[in-house]
This record gives C-alpha cells, structure tokens and sequence, in this order.
C-alpha cells in the first residue's frame, strides 16, 4: 500500500490577478466577488487594529514593559510586540477577544 501523500503545487495565482476569474466565474461576477471579499478583509483589520489599540493603550495606561505585559496576558513578549505594532495577520479575532477579557475590558459586540 502507498502511503505517499501528493503535495505538490500544480497552480498560483499572481496576487494581481482575480481568483475568482482563474475560478471561471464571469468577469463581472469576479470582480463583484472580489470586491466583496476586499471589503471583508479591510472590516476584519479595522476591528483588529482597534482591539490592539485597546490593548496598547492598556499597557501604556499602567505603565508596563512588554515583558510584564505578556505575563499578565500569559503570552509571549514577542506576541505583545506584535500587537503594539498592530501586525492583525498575526492573530485572530478571538485571541485579541481573549487577551481584553483577561485585562478585564470584555468586548461587547454591537451591531448596525
């Protein structure tokens, strides 16, 4: 039996050309799709980049070195570099949630 795992890149699509196109989708119906999926990933980073300004301001307001920082939010010195300089591609939505409920500023969610 064969236990060979096929793993090899057959296509990459050039970060300048339309996914959904290479998809096949209609041109109009790809650049719609991308447009949307563009919008989506910019809200994404905006709620990202606030929540890591919550945090900065956090240790800012009391005056802590990173290294304190990231022990009271039980990660790494450089996880709290990461968010002073707002690197969003580095961490999740849920995880930012996270680190502000164990700073005691849960996140309320508001809609509309």
């Amino acid at each position: 039996m064969n236990n060979t795992v096929d793993n090899k890149v057959r296509h990459v699509t050039s970060p300048d050309v339309n996914i959904f196109a290479e998809l096949g989708f209609a041109e109009a119906e790809a650049k719609s799709l991308k447009h949307d999926a563009e919008c989506e990933v910019e809200q994404l980073i905006h709620l990202k980049q606030q929540l890591m300004q919550e945090i900065s301001g956090w240790i800012d307001e009391n005056h802590l070195k990173q290294a304190e920082a990231a022990a009271k939010l039980n990660i790494s010195r450089p996880r709290v570099s990461d968010v002073v300089n707002q690197k969003t591609n580095k961490f999740t939505l849920d995880a930012l949630v996270m680190m502000l409920v164990k700073l005691g500023k849960p996140v309320k969610v508001q809609i509309g």
